[in-house]
């Protein structure tokens, strides 16, 4: 099946055999059929498997001209809304239509600009899209697409409330609801039920790793961390890196750390990092200026980074599903990769979680020529019995 039997406009054709594709991928296979025939769709939606191409190329071959608001996308995060955006412009550069971006951490001038010179397409995180309506720069009445992407990020960084109010002031009768998200939780799912009419579930993707993925535990004392990352990036043979931390200050540590081993093709990107230094890190990444990237997972989900070789947590994720949006960022499109997990015993249980939701045991490994400090997770087989020294004199009874 090619992309010229699933009923796509000319000039949205025209951009995909631009850039080389062929064939769909099962999902956008699957769903934008379901999308061009205008019916509300609601799917799990993973990373790495062709989602956003899935709802912008029938959404753009759906619309014409207007020079006002029509398609609206709501990302979490700033990295994934300019994603995004990226794609629509790519895929609709045939079509005469114009996209704004709408993000906080910069000036809203330029964005002003780009929603008044005629804006068709909009992709915006919540909290700046809420500004612009304040403003009366936004407007909302000739939505005829609403697409709510990462819907349980949303969730889970309180941007749910203004994710109600801004769907509220969207047009309900003639608008078409496109909604993702990869893990279906109460509040999402009665949310959805609110938002939604009578939607076609879509399977965009499976909690399954890719296969091509080489999953390993290191297990080691907890002052030896540092010392084990250190050690695993001198003996391993990396293309490019991503280490990943829980918070911003252990990626700034870390991105400190390797440096001080003479390493400097290496970058952090975490919320505190203003945007334009966040985005110059991730441009940065993917061209091959810097060869270690030091994030927090704020780079775990969306994000389209090919040819990781490896990625590795500092620490094992509290959250089993965080393992793998952050592995998913190597073993795209059939690589191989490896993923490497720094373990020590109080993540123990964070480990098993992780096991039990990939449905797979983990090899414990141990790096050749590595000094260890004793560790009971270095052991190999149960402790033996303890034999108590013999003593003389009788035995009581």
């Amino acid at each position: 099946m090619g992309f010229d039997t699933l009923g796509l406009s000319a000039a949205v054709l025209e951009a995909i055999e631009e850039s080389g594709y062929t064939n769909p991928t099962p999902i956008q296979a699957q769903a934008i059929p379901i999308i061009l025939e205008g019916r509300d769709v609601i799917g799990a939606s993973q990373t790495g498997t062709g989602k956003t191409a899935a709802f912008a190329l029938p959404t753009l071959s759906k619309i014409e001209k207007l020079g006002k608001p029509q398609i609206l996308v709501l990302e979490p995060t700033r990295e994934l809304a300019h994603q995004v955006a990226e794609s629509f412009q790519h895929y609709g550069k045939h079509t005469g239509l114009k996209v704004a971006l709408l993000y906080g951490g910069v000036g809203l001038g330029k964005q002003t600009e780009e929603l008044e010179a005629g804006a068709d397409i909009v992709v915006a995180t919540p909290g700046r899209l809420v500004d612009h309506f304040y403003r009366a720069t936004m407007r909302f009445g000739e939505i005829k697409t609403l697409i709510l992407d990462e819907v349980d990020r949303m969730l889970d960084m309180g941007f749910l409330p203004q994710v109600r109010k801004i769907v509220n002031l969207c047009p309900w009768d003639e608008r078409q609801t496109l909604f993702f998200s990869a893990t279906m939780p109460p509040a999402i799912q009665t949310f959805a039920q609110w938002c939604l009419k009578d939607p076609v579930e879509v399977e965009i993707a499976r909690r399954a790793v890719a296969s091509t993925v080489t999953h390993a535990f290191y297990p080691v004392a907890m002052d030896q961390r540092d010392d084990l990352l250190l050690a695993l990036l001198k003996e391993t043979d990396y293309h490019s890196v991503m280490i990943f931390t829980r918070t911003r200050k252990e990626a700034d540590q870390v991105t400190a750390l390797i440096k001080t081993t003479g390493q400097s093709k290496v970058a952090a990107m975490h919320s505190d990092i203003n945007q334009a230094d966040r985005m110059k890190a991730l441009s940065g990444f993917k061209k091959g200026e810097y060869e270690i990237l030091v994030a927090t997972d704020v780079a775990a989900r969306g994000i389209d980074i090919s040819g990781v070789s490896h990625v590795i947590n500092y620490r094992v994720p509290e959250n089993a599903e965080d393992y793998v949006h952050r592995i998913g960022r190597t073993g795209r499109a059939e690589a191989e990769g490896d993923a490497f997990t720094i373990l020590t015993a109080d993540e123990l249980d964070f480990a098993k979680s992780v096991e039990v939701f990939i449905d797979q045991t983990i090899k414990r490994r141990k790096l050749d020529n590595f000094e260890y400090i004793y560790t009971a997770l270095l052991d190999d087989s149960p402790p033996k019995p303890v034999r108590r020294k013999k003593t003389g004199g009788k035995k009581r009874r």
